[in-house]
């Protein structure tokens, strides 16, 4: 009998090895998948043009060299692009967050007399858009063409980023904790600032983020925006044109190939975009695990 027992301790334990070893090969397959192809991108980027023509470069520079990197800070106003898409990430950000905030918390409480509707007419607004043509006039009879408010005005408040907010006050902040303040003397904004955003920093952390790396990105509305005034571009437009410029040279002069290889610029462009929001994600890391571990123990 204990034989029996014995042995089906052992297969159950030879099943649960067999997962475990199955999950652990599909997250590092998972994980692999979206690490190596940036990987070969920064090989790449520090590679010689000529073995990246040959299709030579995988994970591992070949010729190791900093031309691409070079030609890039070789553009005294590529400084000044990255000041500029510092600032209205910046910009952006607080201004998202502030406003998302401002209409999240209301919403969230039972109170507020035509909520549903309000929620409805946010909720709107993420399947219906106008397009580009008129947020385009709306811009410019805003007179906002060629300022740095049309890259941060327009798209600073997300519905979709609101709604998250929404539900996570009005699922981690009880109502009987808000009846107390109240009780207490506290009132809206008292709450708001000493209650609600306390107890909601994992989540306002990882908004904050989708802001900031959304704005990041951006650069479609700096090529439709910024025309007249180039000293307002953006780290990501400027480096496109720089792209499209070294693309066109590549085409012209393509005896000159060691000197202006575009495939190589690119994954440094990619690189030096990229870079900036690597160094700020360890800063905030710890609050996207305390948002997982969020409610998972309970007292």
């Amino acid at each position: 009998m204990k034989t029996s027992v014995g042995t089906n301790a052992v297969q159950r334990r030879w099943r649960l090895d067999i997962w475990d070893l199955l999950i652990r090969l599909v997250l590092i397959a998972a994980s692999l998948a979206c690490t190596l192809p940036f990987v070969h991108v920064v090989a790449k980027s520090f590679s010689d043009d000529a073995y990246v023509i040959a299709n030579k470069v995988y994970l591992w520079p070949a010729g190791f060299t900093l031309g691409a990197y070079e030609k890039i800070f070789a553009d005294a106003s590529i400084m000044r692009s990255l000041y500029v898409s510092v600032l209205i990430t910046v910009l952006f950000t607080i201004l998202g967050m502030i406003v998302t905030i401002c209409a999240a918390y209301p919403l969230s409480r039972k109170q507020l007399k035509g909520r549903t509707v309000l929620t409805f007419i946010f909720v709107f607004t993420l399947y219906f858009g106008g397009g580009i043509i008129p947020d385009y006039m709306l811009i410019n009879s805003l007179g906002m063409l060629d300022t740095i408010w049309s890259l941060v005005l327009p798209l600073s408040f997300s519905a979709f980023n609101m709604l998250i907010l929404r539900s996570s006050i009005a699922s981690s902040i009880p109502v009987s904790l808000e009846e107390s303040a109240r009780i207490d003397g506290a009132g809206h904004f008292r709450i708001l600032f000493s209650i609600v955003l306390p107890l909601c920093k994992p989540i306002l952390a990882t908004l904050s983020l989708f802001y900031a790396v959304g704005r990041w990105n951006l650069y479609y509305d700096a090529l439709f925006y910024i025309k007249q005034n180039p000293d307002l571009r953006p780290l990501q437009l400027k480096l496109y044109y720089l792209v499209i410029q070294a693309s066109e040279s590549f085409q012209l002069e393509v005896t000159q190939v060691s000197l202006s290889n575009p495939e190589v610029l690119k994954a440094s462009v990619v690189v030096f975009a990229t870079l900036p929001i690597i160094c700020v994600y360890p800063f905030i890391q710890k609050y996207f695990v305390r948002g997982v571990m969020l409610g998972a123990v309970k007292e």
